[in-house]
């Protein structure tokens, strides 16, 4: 079987196609980030109207580079939330479209899943069980994992998620967007110890996290200590060091609670550095593996979308005519994937 999907729940385009045989035949991605980098931040009309723009063109252009014909496709899956509601509203109208023209059924996809499964698109993915680590712009996710669908919440950002913490911090640090890249990379230059920021709700039992505090203790540390370069760059690495440090004592936690050895760790800020290479020294200590998507799965992509919506499609959970766009969606309310 044979699936397109399609990725536009915020600011950029992805649209893939995967075969359940031969594994992914095509994925393109296009990205805003030179259309929103005036503004420091997503606008979300200016991204509803570059989608409308770009999904037609990038859709031929993976039907061309997996040299493929609409009869050759079985299903046509979407990611229909959350997200920014516009954006998702084109890819939803535009899957539904192709789907009623094509004659296929269409799939919805929800977009932290897609996260989630992406790491199964690597050579060495993952078996069930796992605790899933979803970091991203918008979401801070634990998650127990038994299966496809089959998800239990442990913990969850009660404020900013990791991405939108990094984000925020690095437009205080005057860096350009997107930020929290730009962080990592002035972290490098910085001076460890020169600064100590709080490990927020770490005092504390439980697993869910707060990062607005980290911001706010960043901006009135660089009201009070100046923005020359060296101290710009020694505020990020205290700041990263921060964050990263109470992602890893949320998830020895977790881990512990579980008793589950594997860890997968997707979404944007799965990129980062230095929170791949100390969480793979906590998994290591204690027996395990750490599993994360290439660094091209780790942002947001067509391709995750593909595979999560073949799940589902061989599930037999498709929708009618009715478009479906869910700027709020709960991951723990989907139900399972169990094959038809």
């Amino acid at each position: 079987m044979r699936v397109l999907g399609i990725e536009t729940s915020c600011d950029e385009t992805g649209v893939a196609i995967y075969d359940d045989q031969q594994g992914l035949l095509a994925d393109v991605l296009y990205s805003q980030i030179k259309l929103h980098a005036d503004y420091g931040g997503v606008v979300p009309e200016l991204a509803s109207r570059d989608h409308i723009r770009k999904t037609i063109p990038l859709i031929k252009e993976a039907m061309e580079k997996a040299n493929c014909s609409p009869e050759q496709i079985d299903a046509v899956t979407y990611t229909a939330g959350p997200g920014l509601v516009g954006a998702l509203l084109v890819g939803s109208l535009t899957a539904r479209s192709i789907a009623m023209a094509w004659g296929k059924p269409a799939v919805p996809v929800h977009h932290m899943e897609g996260h989630l499964l992406a790491p199964m698109l690597e050579d060495n993915p993952p078996e069930f069980p796992f605790l899933a680590l979803l970091v991203s712009g918008g979401h801070t996710l634990l998650v127990e994992v038994d299966g496809i669908g089959e998800y239990q919440i442990l913990g969850e950002s009660i404020d900013d998620a990791a991405g939108e913490a990094f984000d925020k911090t690095a437009k205080l640090l005057g860096l350009d967007y997107p930020g929290g890249p730009a962080l990592s990379r002035l972290a490098e230059k910085g001076q460890a110890g020169r600064f100590t920021f709080p490990r927020p709700m770490t005092d504390r039992p439980g697993l869910d996290m707060s990062f607005s505090g980290l911001k706010t203790f960043a901006k009135n540390t660089i009201d009070s200590e100046g923005k020359d370069e060296q101290t710009k760059a020694d505020i990020a690495l205290a700041f990263q060091q921060a964050l990263v440090d109470t992602l890893i004592i949320k998830c020895r936690r977790a881990l512990k609670q579980t008793g589950l050895k594997r860890l997968v760790i997707a979404g944007g800020v799965s990129a980062n550095k230095a929170l791949r290479e100390q969480l793979g020294e906590l998994l290591a200590s204690r027996g395990g593996q750490v599993y994360y998507p290439r660094p091209a799965f780790c942002t947001d992509n067509g391709a995750m979308i593909a595979y999560a919506g073949m799940q589902r499609f061989k599930a037999g959970q498709t929708v009618g005519l009715s478009v479906q766009a869910m700027p709020r969606w709960p991951l723990d309310e989907l139900p399972p994937a169990k094959q038809a």
